[in-house]
């Protein structure tokens, strides 16, 4: 698979592990392996240093459409630095199972599946129809932590 091969392929690169604001705090793992399940808690866009990245704002009034796809695509590289440093190599990953993905729309935005497409699609690209192609949810909410427009969390089956 080379999972990290594509990714410099694609001019991409993973994150630093995420720094949140002062005053937040995490109290939860951010990757938890349990046999041969990985369950991934919810991730937002960063920036290559860590540090939560924009657009914030709701989707439909402060963030276009192709701003949250964007956010959920920056999503999936802050999901897959985490999973790079729990499991050591993205290739253990042998199948992506289910994607929670949850938009902060606006009212009466209904294009929530499209802005989650955005973490979807760069998964597939990295890893196939076989291990990439998952279930998935992308329901609309009126508020997410930061002021974030995406937040992204995901279960998956690691083999080794």
């Amino acid at each position: 698979m080379h999972v990290e091969a594509k990714l410099e392929e694609l001019g991409l690169t993973l994150p630093e592990p995420a720094k949140l604001p002062p005053g937040v705090q995490a109290s939860f793992a951010w990757v938890r392996v349990y046999g041969d399940r990985v369950y991934v808690s919810g991730h937002g866009p960063l920036a290559p240093d860590g540090t939560p990245a924009g657009p914030f704002g709701q989707v439909g009034a402060d963030v276009s459409s192709e701003q949250g796809y964007e956010a959920a695509r920056s999503t999936a590289l802050a999901v897959l630095s985490s999973l790079k440093r729990q499991l050591g190599d993205l290739d253990r990953v042998s199948a992506w199972l289910m994607v929670h993905g949850i938009v902060n729309a606006a009212p009466g935005f209904a294009q929530t599946t499209n802005v989650i497409n955005g973490f979807s699609d760069l998964i597939e690209e990295l890893y196939g129809t076989e291990a990439g192609t998952h279930a998935r949810m992308a329901p609309g909410v009126v508020a997410l932590p930061l002021g974030l427009a995406v937040v992204i969390g995901a279960e998956l089956a690691i083999s080794g």
